[in-house]
């Protein structure tokens, strides 16, 4: 074949790369994850595990990637930050009409991960979706900066823009729009998705990659007079 056939063939990673791959795995030691140290239902055991990624301290210990998939199942992911954990499960924010919000409104189901590898854990959510009421997004857009609040005005989040500089006149504008004495007040199309979830899995490394695995399994809504605790089932998962 000629360089410029299309059918050509890529070349294969050679030894050296793939040697250099195989390197950087880490060593893991640690003392693991047994049942009797999980809490008796997970937004606990979460809340344990978030106090310490946030004393260790690692850097952003609320971001979490985010992955969605369309109508046809195309799944796309990216990080968000968290901004509430209770009951009903995981809250994020974000523009309605942004790609993850386009999807969640065609397909109502996600999965979270918190990757606190420095840590040797890891939190892996996966449930249904719902917005957020309206009253909930406006209350958290209250306490945001300033600056943050004029940027969820300007940006149409995941829309194609010709450069930096349509972006920042876009958020100059925004700022003469809405003067310091003013409050700015939450932008049409923007709030809250709430992920309810149906398993949380708390991973924790251990050595020759037999990793401890445990999954909370929700067999109940926890709603209507049943304990949150008995509302889930812990199973232990191969590595």
């Amino acid at each position: 074949m000629s360089r410029s056939d299309p059918g050509e063939m890529a070349p294969s990673p050679g030894h050296d790369a793939l040697a250099r791959l195989a390197s950087l795995g880490m060593s893991y030691a640690s003392t693991g994850l047994s049942e009797d140290d999980l809490a008796s239902e997970p937004y606990t055991q979460f809340a344990r595990w978030l106090d310490d990624a946030v004393a260790a301290p690692l850097p952003e210990p609320h971001a979490m990637v985010l992955a969605t998939a369309d109508s046809g199942g195309r799944p796309s992911s990216r990080t968000v930050l968290l901004k509430a954990v209770d009951p009903r499960g995981f809250v994020f924010m974000t523009n309605y009409s942004s790609r993850k919000g386009r999807e969640l409104t065609d397909n109502p189901y996600a999965s979270l991960v918190f990757p606190w590898f420095a840590m040797l854990r890891q939190v892996v959510v996966v449930g249904r979706v719902e917005r957020t009421s309206p009253e909930e997004s406006a209350t958290y857009f209250a306490t945001r900066p300033r600056g943050s609040q004029l940027a969820a005005w300007t940006s149409e989040q995941s829309s194609v823009i010709a450069d930096r500089a349509e972006l920042d006149a876009r958020y100059a504008d925004v700022g003469r729009q809405f003067p310091l004495e003013e409050d700015v007040p939450v932008p049409p199309g923007w709030g809250g998705f709430v992920v309810r979830p149906d398993t949380i899995e708390f991973w924790h490394g251990q050595a020759s990659r037999l990793h401890d695995r445990l999954q909370f399994v929700r067999v109940g809504d926890g709603d209507g007079g049943i304990d949150e605790a008995s509302a889930w089932r812990v199973q232990r998962l191969s590595p």
